[in-house]
């Protein structure tokens, strides 16, 4: 198959439709992606991207083709909206002249944040009768309203009504969750047009993966019980519930450390925070490190933290922080909500209590602490277990190049 791939994000940025992309051409198959300028999340253009645009014509086998966009910046509301609509617009003019020689096969859209993403595969669609398979892994409008991003009812019907015409003009619609299926057939989508597909974990997680080092930081502290977070560090993630369990925490003199490996918009407020409660003995912010390194980090923790804020939008998400948490063979320690919640104490690989709820978090974190190595051992191994029974990477990707097959 020829398979355009649209997706505001890709390579250098670390997404799980770089993999998805890497793996469709392992399959033999012609993979171009139309993508914009790299600038997430440091909210500008990368660096090495502009000093190099060429370095970044092709990543594993796919051609990317790169649109022009307005940087989202950082804590700065209107540029995020020009970063949405810029790619919108660039990619459905600029980037569809660039692709008028090459006839695809069938068009696949990654719909992360914004939903907008899908509008340049529409045009495609109208302009060269071609089926729309779009995988959902941000469900909008209801991730706005979840993280405060606008309190306009009207600015929300728009974005619903945008929504509606999406879903009507994609052939085939993937959802991240079973609750992502069923909240699209609720706004009157034929289940015929939905399928449920998860993320999985990219193979550099596998607890056989291999050029591990030593993590300075947390091998200083191999006495305590070590924790590691890692991603984005926003609003959605509900920093102030982890910080009110680590404050618990130490008020029952806990040998624990949080390390937090990321970045985002709530870091500064974390950072204030910790030196405020007192708790920089008890947690630590790493900064942001590459996504080759991160199986150092995870193998060099006791367990791994995941945690969503309260809402009914987030509670019908699996973050995909889960899927690598999993196939990384380590206890997990869940807060949050939902289809996350049920994943993570079904697999028997961690504990996770309800969003928000910091002294059930303390308390899990104590138990897991009580745990003998035996035990945890075991934990770990339900997890990867759990992951390659439910979250298998080959066995997804077969099943995207079905979806994509019934599609052309």
């Amino acid at each position: 198959m020829k398979i355009l791939v649209v997706s505001q994000y890709f390579w250098p940025e670390n997404f799980r439709i770089n993999d998805l992309c890497s793996a469709l051409v392992e399959k033999g198959h012609e993979v171009t992606v139309l993508t914009a300028k790299p600038n997430y999340p440091e909210g500008k253009i990368f660096k090495e991207f502009r000093e190099m645009p060429e370095d970044y014509a092709y990543f594993k086998g796919c051609e990317i083709v790169r649109v022009p966009i307005v940087a989202r910046g950082k804590k700065n509301p209107l540029k995020l909206i020009l970063n949405y609509f810029s790619f919108a617009a660039t990619a459905s003019t600029i980037g569809i002249f660039k692709l008028r020689r090459t006839q695809f096969d069938v068009v696949f859209v990654c719909q992360l944040s914004p939903v907008t993403v899908a509008i340049p595969a529409i045009i495609y669609k109208k302009i060269y009768k071609k089926k729309i398979v779009m995988w959902i892994l941000d469900l909008w409008p209801d991730s706005l309203i979840s993280v405060n991003a606008t309190k306009s009812s009207k600015l929300i019907s728009i974005v619903d009504k945008i929504v509606n015409y999406i879903y009507k003009n994609t052939d085939l619609i993937l959802g991240q969750s079973r609750p992502f299926v069923d909240k699209i057939i609720s706004r009157g989508q034929k289940a015929s047009k939905l399928e449920y597909f998860p993320s999985w974990s990219e193979d550099i997680f596998s607890p056989n993966s291999q050029n591990i080092k030593t993590i300075k930081e947390i091998d200083e502290n191999k006495n305590s019980f070590n924790i590691l977070f890692a991603g984005n560090i926003g609003e959605a993630q509900d920093f102030p519930s982890v910080v009110n369990a680590f404050e618990i925490l130490k008020e029952r003199n806990a040998d624990v450390k949080l390390f937090i490996v990321g970045s985002g918009r709530a870091e500064l407020w974390l950072s204030k925070e910790i030196k405020s409660r007192n708790l920089g003995s008890y947690i630590f912010l790493l900064g942001r490190h590459p996504i080759e390194e991160m199986p150092s980090y995870y193998r060099a923790a006791d367990a791994l933290l995941v945690t969503l804020k309260k809402d009914p939008a987030f509670a019908m998400t699996i973050p995909g922080k889960v899927q690598s948490y999993m196939a990384s063979r380590k206890p997990i320690l869940g807060m949050l909500d939902g289809e996350g919640n049920r994943v993570i104490n079904e697999s028997i690989g961690g504990v996770a209590c309800e969003s928000a709820d910091s002294p059930a978090l303390a308390e899990n974190i104590l138990n897991l602490m009580a745990l003998s190595t035996v035990e945890l051992d075991i934990m770990a191994e339900n997890s990867i277990s759990y992951s390659n029974e439910h979250f298998n990477r080959d066995s997804l990707i077969t099943k995207l190049e079905s979806c994509l097959y019934q599609n052309i």
